[in-house]
């Protein structure tokens, strides 16, 4: 029988890869592949991206509507949200209600959640979780172009000369960006500079690693403007004829000496004027940033001091040039693109912009549409905290995990009057505040467009039916629309119809003068739409390029990009002898967000199980850490515990820790309660890469692991993560203190009274303070515990190929000994998530078969030849393993 592939899109990050899907027979479970044809990827993908069909079960999911804790029908959830709307909008104004929603959305769902908000009810307060990852780089483009435009195109990355990557861990975060950039090197020669307080995994390609002070990037920035003028490598005749603030901007770059550079930014007189010289030479040169440059409560002035340095050399929209903003979710550019962000109008037009305001009520058929921007995320639920915002729904995030001074947040909903939640998962740290909880469709079920980081738009297409109650989150808004008395304007029969209006709109009186427009595409029919291939916006006869400035015309009332002047200004978290060490937070190669997704499949949390904080050697031995133990982290808003990774890939004086864990997974690894709400004072972006913390070591009784096949609770633990093992469950826990008869206490743990066969096996050291368990039914290891004073040294990934086995009982004791009997092979860790591959068997292939490169460990294992992200981690086991044989 032939597959029937379906092409969509991939839901992570930004890049936007192109997917192959398969629906599996039980519609649970699909085969997925790369796209050879999609422009983005040709047919590359992640590890996160390579596991989406094991994704797809129904566990936990959301499946019918609920009005408190009862089961409602569609008819009865949707006229209590629009009852209580209209009530709250009646009693306390149309800025009591608010909703915050994601870069998870669609375009299509996310242009009638702001066309009913901004122009129907009345308030700006909608706003989007892409407020925590890339407001910065809009308010920095907005600022020197008078729109949010990235200039670029993946291809610069090909064919510059030189790629400079700032607070962007592109190996971990972006891996098939990282991969074509990879390629590049190899096949182009092309020179790599890292900007980076952290040695990351994509420091293995680069030439040059800049370590810089955390929060200092202006600095480093101001400093190579000031060297470019000094060399004679600015383009005079650019700055003339496109730009305007050269002069108050140059001026104020050069108020640092070179040495001031130096001292401020921490970094070697070498190393910097080898990143001043290569920029100053290199005409060919792209500026890739991140979440190390937006999230900062000065983002805007380091995406600024960014694009100053391409503006001063006129290197930007051309091929290998220009200033390249990378999003993190798969929709943050279409959430800018439809008005998500509370600042701005749909079709990159602005709310504080009159003819902008008159042209979309005229095209809505509203009086007017709100002239002053809504309550930004942080200032939202600090809103919702102080009472003034009485109504909310949040749509596709989490916010009492992933915000700043996530308790607040926590409480905060706790108090709201009234919260809608629309979700794909029923249970989630926000979904238990929720009055109502709204069942989503998900990936492989729901229809749309999506914007990747080049303006690309792609399709998402459906290749499973919708499960039990589930809908699209346009359709539920819609719902509401109507019944809050707007039906005509929402009476959309799918996608189609949103993606023509919303395509209509970006043409409304525009004529070239909005960077945005794809209304070419206002009247495509819906076999068009259905069968629409990826491509870049815009749309026009206006402009043949796919690049942007490149002619040095912008969209400024003067059409001339605009400098700024920017003054340095130290993070708003202050280091003090309570809080001494600088927190980072950020993502990790094969979680996603807060996990909901990619925690369904335990292929994905092979490599990292667990909360963890990086801390560098001198810092832990000050501080009595050591590896695999475990520390207490704590600001002045909240504290959580993770495992000890010490590392001299983390400076001194610096933590950092992932930001993926919940309550549903670790009962004490949310960072989100850590981090300040210092914001951007433009962009209303938090400050998650620079807090002030205190680091201590977590005194543990006993440390534990296990390996079951029933769900272990997490509350019964002072600290435990939980994740998917094998066929059932792996847990880390550890007690603070704990004086218990331990055999009690492993058949509480591993279940044991689950089957009436049932044997538990045990084995006691009492003078090593160890103790392990296994249980046994009918022959099969249905789990296994082991216990200790110290962190438990054994094989994760071999205890979890235990689980479900039939073991006999000669053999029984190998288990108890936690390590693979004689003859038997252990993986050890897993490096490679892709395909499997632990260290052992990489060292096995070093030490038996002699390999020296991580292409002949591709070769023979496969590992780092997917989406190539582990290939740094290969590196370093081939390194350390020569070392010690010189040695």
């Amino acid at each position: 029988m032939t597959e029937d592939w379906t092409k969509t899109t991939c839901p992570y990050c930004g890049v936007g890869c192109g997917v192959l899907a398969s629906a599996g027979p039980s519609c649970t479970t699909a085969k997925v592949k790369g796209d050879p044809d999609h422009p983005a990827n040709f047919g590359r993908l992640c590890s996160k991206g390579a596991a989406l069909g094991e994704t797809l079960s129904l566990d936990e999911r959301l499946l019918w509507p609920q009005i408190g804790a009862r089961r409602a029908s569609w008819n009865d959830a949707l006229d209590n949200v629009a009852d209580n709307l209209q009530r709250t909008v009646d009693q306390y104004g149309p800025d009591s209600v608010a909703m915050y929603v994601s870069g998870q959305l669609l375009t299509e769902d996310y242009y009638v959640a702001n066309k009913f908000m901004k122009g129907f009810l009345g308030t700006p307060n909608i706003d989007t979780n892409s407020r925590l990852c890339m407001s910065s780089s809009v308010a920095g483009h907005k600022r020197a172009f008078g729109s949010d435009t990235v200039p670029g195109v993946y291809e610069d990355l090909e064919c510059a000369d030189l790629v400079v990557l700032v607070g962007s861990n592109l190996a971990w975060c972006h891996p098939v960006l990282y991969q074509r950039l990879a390629s590049a090197k190899e096949q182009r020669g092309t020179k790599v500079v890292v900007v980076d307080p952290r040695v990351t995994a994509t420091c293995a390609i680069a030439d040059l690693h800049l370590s810089i002070k955390p929060g200092t990037d202006v600095i480093l920035f101001n400093g190579l403007l000031a060297h470019l003028h000094s060399t004679g490598a600015i383009n005079l005749p650019f700055i003339d004829n496109a730009t305007t603030g050269w002069d108050s901007a140059i001026s104020m770059a050069q108020t640092l000496s070179f040495d001031d550079v130096l001292s401020k930014t921490e970094l070697g007189r070498e190393q910097v004027s080898t990143f001043f010289s290569w920029f100053e030479k290199t005409e060919r040169t792209v500026t890739v940033y991140s979440q190390g440059v937006n999230q900062s409560s000065s983002g805007t002035d380091k995406v600024n001091s960014i694009i100053n340095c391409h503006l001063a050399t006129g290197r930007i929209g051309c091929p290998g040039m220009g200033p390249f903003s990378v999003t993190g979710q798969p929709n943050a550019m279409g959430g800018r693109e439809v008005g998500g962000l509370a600042n701005m109008l749909a079709a990159h037009m602005e709310l504080d912009n009159p003819e902008h305001r008159r042209i979309v009520s005229d095209f809505w058929g509203v009086p007017s549409v709100p002239d002053r921007p809504g309550l930004k995320a942080v200032e939202l639920f600090q809103a919702i905290n102080e009472g003034r915002i009485k109504a909310v729904w949040i749509i596709a995030t989490n916010p009492v995990d992933s915000l700043p001074d996530a308790n607040t947040a926590r409480v905060a909903l706790s108090k709201c009057p009234y919260v809608v939640v629309s979700d794909v998962t029923a249970n989630t740290d926000t979904a238990e505040f929720a009055h109502v909880l709204l069942p989503a469709t998900a990936w492989g079920e729901k229809d749309g467009t999506v914007t990747n980081s080049e303006r690309r738009i792609s399709r998402q297409r459906a290749f499973l039916s919708a499960p039990g109650e589930t809908k699209p989150d346009w359709w539920q808004v819609s719902e509401v629309a109507k019944r809050c008395g707007f039906a005509d304007a929402f009476a959309y029969r799918g996608p189609r119809d949103i993606f023509v209006e919303y395509a209509s709109m970006t043409g409304a009186e525009n004529g070239g003068s909005r960077d945005l427009d794809v209304s070419p595409l206002s009247n495509i029919s819906l076999q068009q739409y259905d069968d629409l291939k990826p491509f870049q916006w815009p749309l026009t006869s206006y402009r043949k390029s796919p690049r942007f400035f490149g002619d040095g015309q912008f969209f400024t009332n003067s059409r001339r990009a605009a400098f700024v002047a920017l003054e340095y200004r130290e993070p708003a978290s202050r280091l003090s002898e309570q809080f001494p060490f600088v927190l980072n937070t950020g993502r990790i190669r094969d979680q996603w967000h807060t996990m909901t997704r990619t925690a369904k499949t335990a292929r994905l949390l092979t490599h990292i199980a667990e909360p963890f904080v990086e801390v560098n050697p001198s810092d832990a031995s000050r501080l009595g850490l050591t590896p695999a133990s475990l520390a207490r982290l704590r600001t002045q808003f909240g504290e959580m515990i993770a495992r000890v990774s010490v590392t001299d890939r983390q400076r001194v004086g610096s933590v950092f820790v992932p930001m993926h864990w919940t309550e549903q997974f670790s009962s004490s690894g949310r960072v989100g309660p850590l981090v300040a709400p210092n914001v951007d004072p433009l962009s209303g972006q938090p400050e998650s890469k620079f807090g002030a913390v205190a680091v201590e070591l977590f005194k543990a009784s006993w440390y534990g692991f296990a390996v079951t096949l029933e769900k272990p609770e997490l509350k019964n633990f002072d600290y435990a993560a939980r994740s998917k093992a094998g066929g059932g469950y792996r847990i880390e826990f550890a007690y603070e203190s704990l004086e218990t008869n331990w055999e009690s206490q492993a058949s509480a743990i591993l279940a044991c009274g689950r089957s009436a066969t049932a044997e538990l096996q045990t084995y006691s050291d009492n003078a090593k303070n160890q103790h392990r368990f296994a249980i046994f039914a009918d022959g099969r290891c249905e789990g296994l515990l082991f216990v200790a004073r110290q962190p438990v040294a054994v094989s994760r990934s071999w205890a979890v190929e235990q689980l479900g086995e039939t073991i006999a009982p000669e053999q029984r004791i190998s288990l108890l000994a936690g390590s693979a009997g004689k003859g038997a092979q252990d993986r050890g860790s897993i490096v490679c998530a892709c395909f499997g591959v632990g260290l052992n068997d990489i060292v096995r292939e070093i030490t038996e078969r002699d390999c020296k490169s991580v292409s002949e460990v591709g070769d023979r294992l496969q590992a780092g030849t997917n989406c190539g992200s582990c290939k740094a981690e290969i590196g370093k086991i081939i390194d350390k393993h020569q070392l010690e044989q010189a040695l």
